[in-house]
This record gives C-alpha cells, sequence and structure tokens, in this order.
C-alpha cells in the first residue's frame, strides 16, 4: 500500500509565460508557491480476486478490465507511461476542489507518477517527477497546460521558476528572512468563488492569442523581476508586492475574455473597496479562487464584505510531493 500527498500552489506572478508555445521562443518565469492543502493518492495492487483489473476512484468509480477502458486521462496515461502490467487499486482524496485555479490537475498527475514510482520500487527525484508530468500531461493526454504546476507540485517550496535555455525548467527558491516570509503570508486571503470551470477551454485561446499578446507576455515577466526586487530589497514596503499582483491581474484579464467575467469582476472589486490592495484570480481564469493582498488589520473588514464567499487560510509549504505511507506487499497469488 502507498499513499502519496502531494500540495496544491498558488501561483502569484507569470502565470501565462510557462507555456511551452512561449517559453521555447521567448524563455518564461513564475513565482509560485505550494501551500498546506493536498492532493492524496491511495494506490495499491489489486488482489487477483475481482472480475475486473483496474479500480479507480476519484468523483467517480470506474472498473475496467484493461488500461485503455479507464476513462481518467491522466490515470490511463500514467499507467501506460510505467508499463504497469498487474491490476491496481487507486484512489483519490484533496482537501480542496478541482477545477478551481490551484493545480489541481498536475497535483493529481505528479502525486499519481510519485505513487507508482514507489508501487513499482523505484525512488524518483523531484526533477524527473516533474518532467514525467509533463511529459504525460502536454504530449500524451494533450492537455492545454503550461508547465510551472508540475514543477512547484514536485519540488514544493516559495520559488522563482526559469522555462526555457539550456537547463528547460530552472527552480530557484526565494530566500527571504523568516521575518519577510510570515509578513507575506499575513497579507494573504485566499476565497473560494463557488464555481468550478475547465482550465484547458480557456488556456487553448490564450494559448492561440499567444502571438498577438506579446506585449502582455513580456509585461507579466517583467513582473515577475519587479515582484523579486521588492522581495529582495532590505527596507521594501511588502505592499508593493500587492499592488503588482493588481497590476499583473489587470494584465492577464485583457488576454481573453475566458479569464474574468461580471460576477468575478465584482467580487475583485468588493475586495479592493474594503481595502485590500491587490489580488488575482488564481489558474487559468473563469472561476476558482480568489487571492487578495490585504493588510493584516483590515482582513476581517474584506471578510465581512466578502461573507458570502469561502475563506480558506492557507500556508506556504516546503516539502513537496512525498510518500507518506508504504507497506511493502506482503500477500502473494499462485
Amino acid at each position: 500500500m502507498i499513499i502519496s500527498r502531494t500540495p496544491f500552489r498558488v501561483s502569484f506572478f507569470g502565470g501565462g509565460t510557462d507555456y511551452p508555445v512561449w517559453y521555447r521562443e521567448h524563455g518564461g518565469a513564475v513565482i509560485s508557491t505550494s501551500i498546506n492543502k493536498y492532493c492524496y493518492i491511495n494506490c495499491r495492487h489489486l488482489p487477483p480476486f475481482f472480475p475486473y483489473h483496474y479500480r479507480i476512484r476519484y468523483t467517480k468509480s470506474e472498473l475496467t478490465q484493461t488500461v485503455d477502458e479507464i476513462v481518467h486521462p491522466s490515470v490511463r496515461e500514467c499507467l501506460k507511461f510505467m508499463r504497469i502490467n498487474r491490476g491496481v487499486e487507486i484512489q483519490h482524496n484533496a482537501d480542496l476542489p478541482a477545477m478551481s485555479g490551484l493545480g489541481s490537475s498536475s497535483t493529481f498527475t505528479v502525486g499519481l507518477l510519485h505513487a507508482l514510482h514507489s508501487l513499482t520500487g523505484h525512488i524518483t527525484n523531484k526533477r524527473q517527477l516533474a518532467l514525467d508530468a509533463v511529459h504525460v500531461e502536454q504530449d500524451l493526454i494533450g492537455e492545454n497546460v503550461g508547465s510551472q504546476d508540475q514543477v512547484i507540485a514536485a519540488f514544493g517550496g516559495f520559488n522563482r521558476i526559469s522555462f526555457g535555455g539550456p537547463q528547460n525548467i530552472l527552480v530557484q527558491p526565494i530566500t527571504i528572512s523568516d521575518t519577510k516570509l510570515t509578513m507575506l503570508q499575513d497579507h494573504l486571503m485566499l476565497l473560494y468563488t463557488g464555481f468550478q470551470r475547465v482550465a484547458s477551454e480557456i488556456v487553448g485561446e490564450q494559448i492561440e492569442n499567444t502571438p498577438v499578446r506579446t506585449a502582455e507576455l513580456t509585461t507579466m515577466m517583467e513582473l515577475v523581476e519587479e515582484a523579486m526586487n521588492v522581495l529582495n530589497r532590505e527596507t521594501a514596503d511588502m505592499e508593493d508586492f500587492g499592488r503588482l499582483l493588481h497590476e499583473q491581474w489587470m494584465v492577464k484579464r485583457s488576454m481573453t475574455d475566458l479569464i474574468s467575467n461580471s460576477l468575478i469582476d465584482e467580487m475583485y472589486e468588493t475586495g479592493r473597496r474594503a481595502g485590500a490592495i491587490g489580488g488575482k484570480l488564481l489558474g487559468a481564469g473563469g472561476g476558482g479562487f480568489l487571492l487578495f493582498f490585504v493588510r493584516p488589520g483590515i482582513r476581517p473588514t474584506v471578510r465581512k464584505a466578502l461573507q458570502k464567499l469561502l475563506h480558506v487560510p492557507f500556508r506556504f509549504e516546503n516539502l513537496g510531493s512525498q510518500i507518506i505511507y508504504y507497506t511493502p506487499e506482503e500477500n502473494h497469488y499462485e
């Protein structure tokens, strides 16, 4: 029996520059962190007493004889990629809902690959785990996804991640003092809008618009550097980080009409009127979670103004995907 635990992520700056169609020519960069909300994958070889070989449980339940019959694209392609020939049981649980802008699909793929590596007796490193997940999602499934979610889920931590160039993916931990890190976390509020969206549809249009959005994507890369300067300055006003988040959101929402809508705009502006300095909708857009940057003393006011939304307290985490339970298989059948 194997249980993997893989964190969700919050992306601050640079989202959109992590798509291969952009960074292979221009390079890309993001500032992102994993958070202490997780996806759990429970995995084991299925005993040979059942009239099926694969039992998959997530929001649906699948019982199949072959891998090709599995509907869930990540489960199907991960099993093929790992060349799993024996029957397998896989169960998924999570702290937060899917399709909500926290990188849940990539978190699932990273956690499943980690569990399957362990099930087959292999120890994999974080970089290979991230690259395998990118390959499964982008090449095997053919999803419209970037490359940051898989990396942050595998590595964990608060990082600047660069894309393109000879190393293709470079993870640089952001080394700021505990005092400044705590201050940053104390300014963040995560609120659930209450509706989900299919990210690949929104991203598909973003990718299609990439050739005519060079100015916007270049600005997003520049905002990564400006945010790094704020974090690096000893006497920096941390509220500048929030102002840059607002600027990032204004640029991002101009990329396609699918990213925001009148309901999201009203929620965001309500938060700003109540005192939030800045913020953004996380992920591809269209729904999910809103992140606000708020002075700690103003948080109750913002919370009251948006009391219909679910508030999800969180902290940064540093471990990335982990195997948290492992019991060697003891049953042998002939």
